[in-house]
């Protein structure tokens, strides 16, 4: 083949692609499509702040402070709430490690110090140990806590709730690490006074219920006697005799009270018959 019939060869191919070039501009100008003024709908994309000039980092959320919550805690809540950590941990003793690694005795244990399981890095660079204050933290917001966890658990934000759980972990140990002393020194609910109310009148001559404390008081003495009216007949100011004594002068049955028996009463004086009555007709009074 000589060079004439290379050259018509060559030829023909580039003015190939010279018309496929110019088909696509004049498609393109012809066919060029409108853009509209406003979109059909539009995606709103959170755009996260710059940090501030200085360069420190927000600040975190402040969490509630674990000494003064775990003094109203309950075990008995937290195992209820701690069930949904079974999704991914083990809290009885010699489970080993699920998702995540065994729960039981996790407080006072160090952080990432579990045997066999596989950390992350971030979780390893904490370093520390799981205190009261470093749990309560945790359990506010893994992610928040240490950026870059593999823990996708979302927090607990009720600050009750995260205190049952907490200390339903504590109780979850061979040895249960003392609560602090903001829990401790908590003030005691008041006992209700169950003492029974002294009565208004107590009866003459019992005994009076002891004071609480269990000191007796002493006995109460007996009132005065009031001395008679001057010209009063101490005869009407004597207990009152029954209606009908009984014969022969037997002795009259002791007062009520435990008071010694009034003395017999003398039988009543005859009047005297008036001037010039007859004695037999008088009825004796």
């Amino acid at each position: 083949m000589d060079s004439f019939e290379m050259n018509k060869i060559l030829g023909a191919l580039l003015g190939t692609c010279l018309v496929l070039l110019a088909v696509h501009i004049a498609s393109g100008a012809i066919f060029t499509p409108r853009v509209p003024a406003k979109p059909g709908y539009e995606i709103q994309v959170k755009t996260e702040q710059a940090a501030p000039s200085g360069g420190t980092a927000a600040a975190k959320p402040a969490v509630a402070s674990i000494d003064g919550l775990l003094a109203g805690a309950s075990t008995q809540r937290g195992a209820q709430t701690a069930k949904e950590c079974e999704l991914c941990h083990n809290l009885a003793k010699g489970e080993g490690a699920k998702i995540g690694p065994p729960l039981f005795g996790v407080v006072g244990r160090k952080v990432a110090a579990e045997p066999g399981f596989n950390y992350s890095s971030a979780l390893k660079a904490k370093g520390g140990t799981w205190s009261f204050d470093a749990l309560n933290t945790w359990l506010f917001n893994p992610q928040n806590d240490v950026p870059g966890t593999l823990m996708t658990f979302a927090g607990i934000q009720s600050d009750h709730q995260r205190a049952d759980v907490i200390a339903y972990l504590n109780s979850n140990s061979e040895h249960p690490l003392p609560l602090p002393k903001a829990a401790q020194n908590a003030p005691a609910k008041a006992a209700p006074n169950n003492a029974a109310p002294h009565p208004a009148n107590p009866p003459a001559g019992g005994a009076q219920a002891p004071a609480p404390g269990g000191a007796a008081p002493p006995p109460a003495s007996p009132p005065p006697a009031s001395a008679p009216a001057p010209g009063a007949n101490p005869a009407q100011n004597a207990a009152p005799h029954p209606a009908n004594p009984p014969a022969g002068g037997g002795a009259q049955a002791p007062a009520s009270g435990g008071a010694p028996a009034p003395p017999p009463a003398s039988p009543p004086a005859t009047s005297a018959p008036a001037p010039g009555a007859n004695p037999g007709s008088a009825p004796a009074k």
